[in-house]
């Protein structure tokens, strides 16, 4: 996933300009739109409440027949400390949206070209799963009496659910699958490794792993939840193109650098054999000077 941007798209604006006012305003006009449109699709589940509650069972039952981990060592992890399980409900109610956002405005900023990859692949994301949500209304385990988990949000706070969810008219919380916390965190970190080359990029991998730690310690999602949300994420990141951004040996194949061979003059005639060609240190040096930019 590792890439190498040119001088047109580091710290600029699509065609190497600074986004304008416009563009930046016509952007966050769309992104905002785009999830106006998500939260509105996920109330349309609502009321489905028996169904959300016989599709947990299904979940949980389907977890214990392909073995998967059970979601409660994790949280009794988080329950040995007051503190851990309070930053735990922070990190889930805090860092998700405001994160995200970031992410996409520092693309936008410094690398316009993985902006548009990454803004289409989470559109595409949150597309599927808000599909997913109307078709599959989803009760999370912390309100399936069979996980005996906490809801820790309600417990030790915050948490941005009410306490009654079918009264809650801010969010749907029978929508638990996919994991959009788990899909979007993974792009993130997807997305920053494919748009720098710093050896310590991985690194970002961190946050979806503190972030599928959170989310099911937390008892808002499932093992499963997280699985299904990196199946879409897949299928998004094979339907939509990757940046075509030039690479080293792209700069080396550049049309009109060739290097004129070591018998040939700098006029272009033949020279004598082992004759040192004036032109090739001038050749050499543009080359060296765009593979330098490119890095």
């Amino acid at each position: 996933m590792t890439s190498h941007t040119t001088p047109a798209e580091a710290g600029a604006g699509p065609g190497g300009r600074r986004p304008s006012r416009r563009r930046l305003i016509r952007e966050l006009l769309l992104v905002a739109g785009l999830f106006a449109v998500y939260k509105c699709g996920r109330m349309l589940s609502t009321g489905r409440t028996d169904e959300a509650f016989r599709n947990a069972a299904r979940v949980w039952d389907a977890e214990r027949t392909l073995h998967l981990p059970g979601e409660g060592p994790v949280q009794s992890l988080l329950l040995h400390s007051d503190a851990l399980v309070h930053t735990a409900n922070t990190y889930y109610a805090a860092v998700h949206f405001p994160a995200t956002v970031l992410f996409l405005v520092w693309l936008y900023v410094r690398r316009p070209t993985h902006y548009l990859w990454t803004r289409r692949v989470l559109a595409v994301l949150t597309g599927a799963a808000l599909v997913l949500h109307l078709a599959f209304p989803l009760a999370p385990p912390r309100m399936l009496g069979a996980a005996h988990l906490i809801d820790t949000g309600q417990v030790y706070g915050p948490t941005v659910y009410g306490a009654a969810p079918a009264a809650d008219t801010m969010a749907n919380q029978f929508a638990a699958m996919p994991s959009l916390h788990f899909g979007w965190a993974l792009m993130l970190a997807l997305g920053m490794i494919a748009a720098t080359s710093s050896r310590w990029r991985f690194l970002w991998l961190l946050h979806p792993l503190v972030t599928l730690l959170v989310v099911v310690g937390t008892a808002n999602h499932y093992w499963l939840d997280a699985i299904v949300a990196t199946l879409l994420l897949g299928a998004a990141l094979l339907l939509v193109p990757r940046p075509a951004v030039r690479s080293v040996v792209a700069a080396r194949s550049v049309p009109g650098q060739r290097r004129p061979g070591p018998s040939t003059t700098a006029a272009g005639a033949p020279g004598p054999a082992g004759t040192v060609d004036a032109a090739a240190p001038a050749v050499n040096a543009g080359t060296a000077e765009v593979v330098g930019a490119v890095r």
